[in-house]
C-alpha cells in the first residue's frame, strides 16, 4: 500500500455507481480506478495491482464471484471487498467461502464503504495471505479448518451446530472488530432467513459453552455492551 494514497480498483457495471463512489472515496484519500466488469479488473490488476478491490456480484461479461476465484488463484493476498444485493444470501455466502474480506449490500451509505475500506486496509498487509482466504484459522489453543468445518481447543475436536461454526469463523476472520447483532445476521444468516437478533445471542452462548469460555472473563468472543461481539484473541493464519 502506499505511503498516502492507497489505490482502489472500484469494479460495477453502473457508470453511475462508479462516478459517485470514486468522488466519494477520492474526496477520503484514496486514488481509485474504475472498471465495468471483472475481465476488465483483471486485467488491471495484471497491468498495476491496486492495495484492493471493491467488486459488484452481478455484472455482466465476467461476474464478480468469477473474478473473486481468479483474484484468489493469482494473487492470495489482495483485499477484496463485495457489493451485493438484497436477496444474493446464496451467491454472498459462497463468494465470502472462496475469500472477500468483506461485503456491503446495496443500496448503502458511501461512508460505510470507507469505513470497511479503512478496516479491511488496517488488518492487510502486501504480500501475505488475508485470513478471510485461509484454510486455517488459529487463536492460541483454538482451531479452525473451514474446508472441513472443523474446530479444535488443543487436541480435542469440539462440536459446534453449523451457524455457530459459521459465526465463530467469520468473528475469527475479522479480530478485534467489533459487529452489532444485525451485521452479524445479515452476514452468517443471510436477508432471506427468519430470525430475531436474539439468534446471535444463542449462538455465541453455544460458542462459549463449547469452548468452556466464562461471559464476563471472555478469551475468544468479547460481549461489548451496546454495540454487540468482537473477537478478542490475537489470530493467525492456522
Amino acid at each position: 500500500m502506499t505511503a498516502d494514497r492507497p489505490r482502489i480498483l472500484l469494479v460495477d457495471d453502473d457508470a453511475t455507481i462508479r462516478e459517485h463512489l470514486t468522488g466519494v472515496l477520492e474526496r477520503s484519500g484514496l486514488d481509485v480506478e474504475p472498471a465495468a466488469d471483472g475481465a476488465q479488473a483483471l486485467r488491471s490488476i495484471e497491468a498495476s495491482t491496486p492495495d484492493l478491490v471493491i467488486l459488484d456480484v452481478m455484472m455482466p461479461v465476467m461476474d464478480g464471484r468469477e473474478a473473486l476465484r481468479r483474484i484468489r488463484a493469482g494473487h492470495d493476498w489482495l483485499p477484496v471487498i463485495l457489493l451485493t444485493q438484497v436477496g444474493e444470501s446464496f451467491e454472498r455466502a459462497a463468494a465470502l467461502d472462496e475469500g472477500a474480506d468483506d461485503y456491503l449490500n446495496k443500496p448503502f451509505d458511501p461512508q460505510e464503504l470507507l469505513a470497511r475500506i479503512r478496516a479491511v486496509l488496517r488488518r492487510s498487509s502486501r504480500g501475505s495471505v488475508p485470513l478471510s482466504a485461509a484454510q486455517a484459522l488459529r487463536a492460541g489453543a483454538l482451531r479452525i479448518d473451514r474446508p472441513a468445518r472443523r474446530v479444535f481447543l488443543g487436541d480435542i475436536e469440539k462440536q459446534l451446530t453449523p451457524r455457530a461454526f459459521a459465526l465463530l469463523e467469520f468473528l475469527m476472520s475479522h479480530p478485534d472488530e467489533v459487529f452489532g447483532r444485525e451485521r452479524l445476521l445479515q452476514t452468517v444468516w443471510g436477508f432471506d432467513a427468519i430470525v430475531t437478533s436474539r439468534a446471535v445471542d444463542h449462538r455465541v452462548a453455544e460458542i462459549r459453552r463449547v469452548l468452556g469460555e466464562d461471559a464476563a472473563a471472555a478469551s475468544y468472543v468479547e460481549t461489548v455492551p451496546g454495540l454487540g461481539y468482537r473477537f478478542v484473541h490475537p489470530v493467525e493464519r492456522g
